[in-house]
């Protein structure tokens, strides 16, 4: 069976998009093909070429207000890459219906929260104030609503006496790391029976 072919959306550091990278071994169902950024200055870049990645940037800055047309040129290198697959990981852009409709159901995004709680952002802090004793992380398929559509993974922990918003993210981030490529393995093999995992601390 030919390999799925993927594009990751980034906006920073990438961490999560080296976790993907550093699952897809040769038995992997999917391939990088492409890491794009939407700030030519993003740490994640450089990562993804240090592992001989394609990569590619559009600065989301020279658009202005004009959504449309930064998506249309966002979606160019993808579509010279041939990926058939997207993950966004830490793409700091809400996208609209008109570049995420055509991927429906090929498109899947990591959320810190267990969904369909705090969507949006300061989730941590978000947990914490509600005094959630449970807190993690969600893969869900892409729409156009934010953090909405279906939930393909969940990672959950206990939160701790003495978490912070802080140390919260940090705890989560490792589990991010963990679900988001046991996500997308079953995923691109043409698995949708969401994976949950339970943290032991």
């Amino acid at each position: 069976m030919s390999k799925r072919k993927l594009a990751i959306l980034i906006s920073g550091g990438g961490s999560n998009m080296l976790a993907l990278l550093d699952s897809m071994g040769a038995d992997h169902p999917a391939e990088p093909v492409l890491v794009l950024s939407n700030d030519p200055q993003a740490a994640g870049l450089a990562r993804a070429a240090a592992r001989g990645i394609p990569v590619a940037a559009v600065d989301h800055r020279p658009f202005g207000g004009d959504r449309a047309a930064f998506e249309a040129a966002l979606s160019a290198p993808i579509a010279a890459s041939g990926a058939d697959l997207i993950c966004l990981a830490g793409f700091m852009r809400v996208l609209t219906e008109g570049f995420v409709s055509p991927w429906d159901g090929r498109m899947l995004n990591i959320h810190p929260s267990l969904l369909p709680k705090y969507k949006g952002l300061h989730t941590h802090a978000r947990a914490l104030a509600a005094g959630d004793t449970d807190h993690g992380c969600t893969v869900h398929g892409v729409t156009p609503l934010l953090d909405d559509g279906p939930i393909l993974g969940q990672a959950r922990l206990r939160v701790a006496a003495g978490d912070t918003p802080d140390t919260l993210a940090a705890r989560v981030l490792k589990l991010e790391h963990q679900l988001y490529p046991a996500v997308l393995r079953r995923f691109a093999a043409g698995d949708e029976t969401p994976v949950f995992l339970d943290a032991q601390d």
